[in-house]
């Protein structure tokens, strides 16, 4: 399996050397950097690749917050913090998990498996095809293509340059962002209620004050800046 370079910026050092013990565990992993400030961790990033970073958000000096936001070329984030006021807005940033201080070694196995899925997506993620049909689209697989029905995608959710169409069994990665995935109007259906989701309004079954819950008790963020598009369901 391919390895991934990461750092960790934590200023605690218990905290800090938990999160290095547990990377270490995985040889999917490659530690190139361990910080205590988002200042050293992005003189580091100018000139090193990274595909993972673990950030702490309460550090001296800038945010992990701040410090995302100016790397965001980095793929995948996680924020491992007690600071859980601010989880939300850190998957405005395109974060791929939250882990809330204290925590296990199990709840991080879990955030490694989301690791490696979205590698493994970003890797593989087919092209979006054009419509054909009211309710039906078609996603290449290899070189066959797929058939998804409309009606039966729960959300949308978009990783970068990649989207995930998400329906109750399945989850399919194109090679087409968001935004431009809403403008096709095959999809009105969809509302987009964060800056990573659009769901669909007729599975939309509780709305929260910072997220919803649709069809079988998924639930997705709500976006500080998007609240207002929930009038058109409310």
């Amino acid at each position: 399996m391919q390895s991934f370079n990461c750092i960790i910026v934590d200023d605690e050092e218990i905290d800090r050397l938990l999160v290095i013990s547990y990377v270490k565990r995985f040889s999917i992993f490659q530690i190139v950097g361990i910080f205590e400030t988002a200042e050293t961790a992005l003189a580091f990033l100018e000139t090193n690749s990274v595909d993972i970073a673990f950030l702490d958000i309460e550090l001296p000096g800038k945010s992990g917050l701040e410090l995302r936001e100016k790397a965001k070329e980095i793929p995948a984030c996680v924020f491992i913090s007690s600071h859980t006021e601010s989880a939300a807005y850190t998957f405005e940033l395109q974060t791929l998990d939250f882990i809330v201080k204290p925590f296990k070694f199990p709840r991080f196995e879990q955030t490694v498996q989301r690791i490696v899925e979205f590698m493994e997506i970003k890797t593989k993620a087919s092209l979006f095809e054009a419509s054909i049909g009211g309710d039906v689209i078609y996603v290449k697989s290899g070189h066959s293509q797929v058939k998804i029905k409309l009606h039966e995608i729960l959300y949308l959710e978009a990783l970068k340059n990649y989207t995930i169409l998400a329906t109750e069994n399945k989850r399919h990665c194109v090679l087409q962002n968001l935004g431009e995935i809403l403008q096709n109007e095959n999809f009105q259906s969809f509302i987009r209620i964060h800056r990573s989701f659009a769901v669909q309004k007729q599975f939309i079954q509780k709305i929260n004050s910072q997220e919803l819950v649709l069809k079988n008790d998924v639930s997705i963020p709500i976006g500080r800046s998007f609240k207002n598009n929930l009038s058109l369901v409310l």
